[in-house]
């Protein structure tokens, strides 16, 4: 089985990062495996903790309109270069917590994407140079107030809502560039969004590379790398589940 890295929190509220095993224990790490961290003695019981999102990072950096198919549902034409955005931090949850539907807002969209782990510190690197520094693999759903995003001419508001940015459940270290993306709403069998990873625009080492250009990003941060066609709305109650082969599921209630 693929190696599952994930953070958690203990019943005694102390955080720590780890491997998930099959029984669903966790190996623990006395730091972040990209920072080097290393096994300990500690093994945790399944009934002894709680997921939490796999990193804290210092940024969580998005792309838009990376899929072709997406830039045409959103009647604007694919960029000649990765649009970028910035998401807070503080947008993220784990897998099973809850989306918070803003009071300010009467339309948010679900975006399911592949989010991409910084190991090293990365500052002005070639594309050969940013694979190196892609520890890993998790899943992401780039939540969006739409209404607010065309209200606005930029998207700060509507992508920056405390829960905006469900995360998770653990990181790997490789997924197949024809790995599969499908988003679910509620019990749904049919998928709102499908595609693979190779349909993006910009790959995964251009876009660390480009990023890199303009801004640092440091071990524990955030690539967020587009979202396939499918968007559409969520509602109070809704469920939505994120599921990218090779990595799992991540699944959130919209409150």
């Amino acid at each position: 089985m693929t190696q599952r890295y994930v953070r958690i929190k203990t019943n005694r509220e102390q955080i720590y990062y780890g491997v998930l095993k099959a029984n669903r224990s966790v190996l623990v790490y006395d730091a972040p495996p990209w920072l080097n961290g290393q096994e300990t003695d500690m093994v945790l019981e399944s009934d002894t903790y709680q997921l939490l999102a796999p990193c804290v990072p210092s940024k969580i950096v998005a792309v838009g309109k990376n899929y072709l198919k997406h830039a045409v549902e959103m009647g604007t034409p694919v960029p000649n270069e990765p649009l970028l955005f910035l998401k807070p931090p503080t947008t993220i949850v784990a897998d099973t917590q809850s989306i918070i539907y803003p009071l300010q807002s009467q339309q948010v969209d679900y975006e399911g994407e592949l989010a991409l782990i910084i190991g090293d510190r990365c500052s002005k690197v070639n594309p050969e140079q940013a694979a190196k520094s892609i520890w890993g693999y998790t899943i992401a759903n780039d939540v969006t107030a739409r209404d607010l995003q065309r209200k606005d001419n930029q998207w700060t508001r509507a992508k920056g809502f405390d829960t905006f940015c469900p995360l998770g459940p653990w990181i790997v270290r490789e997924v197949s560039v024809e790995a599969t993306i499908q988003t679910f709403i509620n019990d749904d069998h049919a998928p709102r969004q499908s595609a693979v990873i190779s349909d993006m625009v910009f790959n995964p080492d251009f876009l660390v590379s480009y990023i890199s250009q303009i801004m640092t990003l440091l071990p524990g941060d955030v690539v967020l790398t587009g979202t396939p066609e499918g968007v559409g709305s969520i509602k109070p109650g809704d469920s939505v589940r994120v599921e990218i082969e090779g990595i799992g599921s991540l699944l959130n209630q919209v409150a």
